[in-house]
């Protein structure tokens, strides 16, 4: 296997550094080349919310990095206004709406939400939903998820979080599910199981849009690289564009070499912040600084 001089190698990864932290910034040119945090207004959608007996914790700013946080956005693909679009691969959610515009919210993607595509229905909503590991879970990762075999009450302790949306086709239902989260910090990131997962405060707004019988359209890989352009997990778990890529790095991750230890997945079921806060996690290289 060719790898990169360590010279070479070293000067890449700097200046993928760089271009992370400048797309984490949201902006363009000189300027966006130092890292800054989220917006006030931004920061102020992730304030801790009352949800009945519930009160869900604050989103750390510093989860609130690249396309994560809600925004809306143009949007160009030829689902009609009131879809769902989930693209798994650049994780993303799309609510299309009127105008050529979408509202577009940061997703995490488990095993299990890598492993449907095409279209389907919400055929039925939750509020703090129960939730039980399914016996493959149970018997691929018995330590994990053993212990909650018999289910697990919804609540702030539940991995499927505030809410959840429940994929049906043909009127039956896929087990695929789009549902909050009791961990942050996986937002934007690949998890080890689960579907798709919203950061609470995101689930909650979009719950409130789609009634039951909203159409769903799951991207497949292609579709995906046509509409959002190739994309590739970086070193802190993020999506970033090849593009963004210095030509030496795409060429090393084309032919299979990627010039970074692969991001480790987080298990679906950690409470929130059990990974330490954003800081500290950017202190490990897990997020980019704020």
């Amino acid at each position: 296997m060719i790898l990169l001089p360590a010279a070479r190698f070293r000067s890449a990864l700097a200046l993928l550094s760089v271009l992370v932290l400048a797309a984490c910034g949201g902006g363009a040119g000189p300027a966006a080349m130092a890292p800054s945090g989220p917006p006030p207004e931004v920061v102020a959608r992730y304030q801790a919310v009352q949800d009945g007996n519930y009160l869900i914790p604050a989103v750390d700013p510093g989860y609130l990095t690249g396309g994560n946080a809600r925004q809306t956005v143009p949007y160009n693909g030829p689902d009609a206004p009131g879809t769902i679009v989930v693209d798994p691969h650049a994780r993303v959610l799309y609510f299309v709406e009127k105008g050529g515009t979408a509202t577009r919210y940061g997703i995490a993607v488990g095993r299990e939400g890598r492993g449907f595509t095409g279209s389907a229905v919400i055929g039925r909503k939750a509020e703090w939903p129960g939730w039980t590991p399914t016996a493959n879970m149970v018997r691929r990762d018995p330590e994990v998820y053993g212990p909650y075999a018999g289910g697990l009450p919804g609540g702030l302790d539940n991995p499927l979080g505030a809410r959840a949306l429940y994929l049906y086709r043909g009127g039956r239902d896929t087990y695929y599910r789009i549902h909050g989260t009791n961990n942050a910090s996986t937002i934007g990131r690949a998890t080890s199981a689960g579907c798709i997962r919203l950061f609470n405060q995101d689930i909650l707004d979009l719950y409130e849009r789609v009634p039951l019988g909203t159409p769903v359209k799951v991207r497949t890989r292609e579709e995906s690289v046509a509409l959002e352009g190739e994309m590739v997990e970086g070193p802190n778990g993020l999506m970033v564009r090849m593009e963004s890529l210095p030509l030496e790095v795409q060429d090393q991750i084309r032919a299979g070499m990627t010039p970074w230890p692969p991001f480790v997945a987080q298990s679906g079921i950690s409470p929130e912040n059990s990974l330490g806060s954003a800081d500290a996690l950017a202190a490990q290289g897990i997020v980019a600084a704020n």
